[in-house]
């Protein structure tokens, strides 16, 4: 008995390691654009992670913001791209994760209010117009920095009430590409948007920029970035977290920058988010 007993823990021994060496390393991005242009885009980055990392690697569509920081809380994926706000609650459910990498657009994002044409809203440089005032608004998910969390910061900045009580009526598109979509139908009259989304819509000739225009151009703040689960090392080897930053500081392709979309990407640190925190917990979206 005993030789069968410890035959069969080597059998299990043997079997433990070879799942840990065959571990797959999945990873998502927040739903900010329609989802089948995400996952074709994805998958092309999931190849060129696993010629870098030397791993299986592959990409995990989510259907919302939320979707994508529970992917990482349950370890269903150990990397996300994240954006400023969601990257904050995952790395707040999984303690020792890590903002690794940022686009170098990132350090200094943007939003943009954008209003139906018909509305007759003259767009401002210096403040976001007074005559947005009585009209629809829309925000973009619930959890976007760019679509939501800044925008509503900057809303009570200028008006010093809340968006509910500025606008006629408040929604909630669920991504960028919807809200300029509701703005450009006249659904809603004002909306705010990721910049990049923005303008990679109006090169691609996805806008009528007849209909919908960029009224008001937000202050800078940190927003998208590549977060880690820290426990990346003790399942894929040591140093393997500096290997998924540089290869991610490494993307030079504009077939896969365009995934996202950003010029190259920079190394990025929790620390570097605390704006967004303190953002957060002042209007209630963190604890």
């Amino acid at each position: 008995m005993r030789w069968m007993l410890a035959l069969l823990l080597s059998i299990a021994s043997i079997g433990c390691s070879l799942a840990h060496a065959d571990a797959t390393f999945r990873f998502t991005a927040i739903p900010d654009e329609d989802q089948s242009r995400l996952v074709e885009r994805f998958s092309k980055v999931a190849d060129y992670l696993s010629d870098r990392l030397g791993v299986d690697v592959e990409y995990v569509p989510v259907t919302s913001y939320g979707a994508a920081v529970t992917a990482f809380r349950n370890d269903q994926v150990q990397l996300a791209w994240f954006g400023g706000l969601s990257g904050v609650q995952a790395r707040q459910l999984v303690p020792g994760s890590q903002a690794i990498a940022q686009g170098k657009e990132d350090a200094a994002f943007v939003s943009y209010f954008i209003a139906n044409t018909a509305t007759g809203i003259e767009p401002q440089q210096e403040a976001l117009p007074e005559s947005v005032v009585g009209h629809s608004f829309t925000f973009g998910a619930k959890t976007s920095t760019s679509g939501r969390l800044m925008p509503e910061h900057f809303i009570r900045q200028r008006f010093d009430e809340a968006p509910e009580q500025v606008f006629s009526r408040v929604g909630f598109s669920g991504d960028h590409t919807r809200t300029i979509a509701l703005v450009e139908s006249g659904t809603y009259d004002v909306g705010a948007v990721n910049f990049t989304v923005w303008q990679a819509a109006v090169e691609d000739g996805r806008v009528d920029t007849d209909k919908v225009e960029v009224i008001w151009e937000s202050p800078t703040y940190p927003d998208y970035q590549w977060t880690l689960r820290g426990d990346a090392d003790e399942r894929y080897g040591e140093g393997f977290t500096q290997k998924v930053q540089q290869a991610l500081v490494d993307m030079t392709d504009p077939a896969l920058l365009e995934s996202f979309p950003r010029s190259g990407f920079i190394p990025a640190s929790n620390d570097d988010y605390g704006p967004i925190e303190s953002v957060g917990k002042s209007i209630g979206l963190l604890r």
